[in-house]
């Protein structure tokens, strides 16, 4: 790294638990964010922070004026552009030395593995089943780990899947079947609290870290299968393990 990047990240370099060896990594790595909403927004801005070198941004999306309560990426002036395109130039704007690509398609069965491709890690912060399960299923289909988060009011979750592992869940493990349709609840209909989703967001940025410096250094932990659950009432969090299902659809072709 030149002088003027280590400088920039000498905050991580001097992190035992990180260091050089651990800032080289994440600059050589490839992130692939589905949705840029409330949860992407936050985990964008510090993915780009931790200086992960290739971004590949995902969403179909236009802002909206009831998207500035949470989503801070964005400003006023965004409204009615699409959010891939506004989060690109966020991005630019933040770290001209990071490699951005985006994607304005609306993620299905038929194109999400092509989207997938060669990425380090998926981070998904969609807000829709049928998408989190076509993202899950082309992760174990192309052996890339996946970065599941989500939130709803005042709840929140965030896990790491390996479902291409022998032995290890997938997303699909988690939720079943029953939901390969767009029936998610949504945060218009239920509300959500903004700070809320900032730290489900912020979180996953954390937790995606981890996951890209597994093996690497002491604080590469990728924690798979479990699942850590956010609550903003109390508050307060616990984990609980997913056990992988041997009639999961998604990954049952890799148990172990």
């Amino acid at each position: 790294m030149s002088p003027e990047r280590l400088e920039r990240f000498a905050r991580h370099i001097v992190l035992p638990e990180i260091g050089g060896a651990g800032q080289a990594a994440l600059v050589d790595k490839h992130v692939v964010v589905v949705g840029l909403g409330g949860i992407g927004s936050p985990a964008l801005q510090y993915l780009a922070g931790a200086g992960i070198g290739r971004l590949t941004l995902v969403d179909s999306d236009s802002v909206d004026a009831s998207n500035l309560q949470r989503q801070t990426l964005f400003s006023e002036r965004d409204i009615g552009h699409g959010k891939a395109v506004a989060a690109r130039r966020w991005v630019q704007n933040f770290d001209r030395s990071l490699r951005v690509t985006i994607s304005d398609q609306r993620i299905d069965a038929g194109n999400a593995r092509e989207l997938m491709a060669s990425a380090d890690l998926v981070l998904d912060g969609t807000d829709n089943f049928a998408t989190r399960l076509a993202v899950s299923d082309a992760c174990v289909a192309s052996g890339v780990p996946l970065l599941s988060a989500a939130v709803g009011r005042f709840q929140g979750q965030v896990a790491a899947f390996a479902g291409h592992l022998p032995g290890q869940p997938c997303y699909r493990c988690f939720v079943g079947d029953a939901f390969d349709a767009d029936d998610c609840d949504t945060c218009a209909e239920d509300g959500v609290l903004g700070a809320m989703v900032g730290w489900v967001g912020t979180f996953a940025a954390m937790h995606a870290v981890r996951v890209l410096l597994d093996g690497t250094n002491r604080f590469g932990d990728a924690q798979w299968g479990k699942l850590q659950l956010m609550d903003g009432i109390k508050p307060g969090m616990r984990a609980i393990a997913i056990p992988k299902d041997p009639g999961c659809k998604g990954c049952r072709a890799k148990v172990s």
